[in-house]
This record gives structure tokens, sequence and C-alpha cells, in this order.
């Protein structure tokens, strides 16, 4: 049994934190942290906006915050493939890892005030231990996903999440676009 979706998310978020400290604090580790980072967090958000998102603006009525969430984690995702491709011991690194921790730390911020106080409240516990199955199903499948090469079903997926119309008819450039226009 996976438990509850909103306390697996904020153990997703914890960790993240706390990779965020072991990054600044000890650059030797970096080489070895930047992947496992970049994949957790990758897997996160693509579980999120697959399993999550779509029930938080269903069912809990929270279109507007899911398509700033949305944009959020284009945002952190841009940063991330940036990260990845910066050399560790580069000043360019601690610029571009402040700047993701500064975005994803907002975003969790939001999240943890708006959108999982109010599912906690709107959904019962057993449709948020069923997205919790669904959520660590999702997140497992998306394990070692690089930030930047969304497939255009999960780019249509941020797309629908994000408020962009027409996306079903756009080739996968087209639709990576109009959701980045929307960040």
């Amino acid at each position: 049994m996976a438990g509850d979706v909103v306390d697996l998310i904020m153990q997703d978020h914890r960790e993240v934190e706390r990779l965020f400290r072991e990054l600044e604090q000890h650059p030797e580790k970096r080489p070895l942290l930047v992947p496992v980072l970049s994949s957790l967090l990758t897997a996160h958000s693509r579980a999120e906006e697959a399993e999550v998102y779509p029930a938080a603006k269903g069912e809990a009525d929270e279109a507007e915050d899911v398509a700033h969430g949305q944009k959020e984690h284009a945002e952190a995702e841009q940063l991330l493939a940036k990260l990845n491709e910066t050399e560790p011991e580069s000043k360019q690194f601690e610029k571009v890892l402040s700047d993701l921790v500064e975005a994803v730390t907002h975003h969790v911020k939001e999240e943890e005030s708006t959108v999982l106080p109010k599912m906690r409240r709107e959904l019962n516990e057993a449709r948020r231990r069923e997205l919790g199955e669904a959520f660590v199903s999702s997140r497992t499948s998306h394990l070692g996903d690089r930030p930047g090469e969304a497939t255009k079903r999960e780019l249509l997926t941020q797309a629908r999440n994000a408020g962009v119309t027409g996306a079903s008819k756009m080739d996968k450039d087209e639709i990576a676009r109009e959701v980045a226009k929307s960040s």
C-alpha cells in the first residue's frame, strides 16, 4: 500500500530539499548527486502532472493552482536540464543551482500551502490512497527520465494542466513551445 498522496508528495519535497543542501554544502558530491536529484525531481513532476494534477483540478477545484504549478514544473525542468549540462566545479553551476533551489522552494511552498491542503480537505482518505498508488507507480515508471526530454504524451498532459488549447492537433515541438509560452 503506497499511502496518502499528500504525504508522499511532501516526503519527496523533503528529500529534494535534503539533496539541495548536500549539493550546496558538499561540492565534491555534485557529480554523484546531480543525476539523483535530476531523476527524482523529473519523475516526481511527471507523476504529479499525470496522476495528481488532473484530480486536483477536477475533484478539488484547483484549476488555477494546477496551471500555475505546471508552469513552475516547466521552469524547474529547464533549470534542471541546464544544471545537468553545467560543469559542477564552475561558478555557472552555483548560479544555476541557486536558481533551481529558489524556483523549487517557491513551488513547494505554494503547493504545500494551497493545492495539498485543499486535496486533503476535499478528497477522502480512500481517494488520496488511490492517488498515492497511482503517483508511486507513475513516479517509478519515470525514474531515469531526463529533464527536457518529455514524450508527446507527457507534453499533452502538461498542456492540458496548463490550460493550453488545441494541443492534440500540434506536433511535439509545437506543444513544447506552447507549454513554454504559457510559463
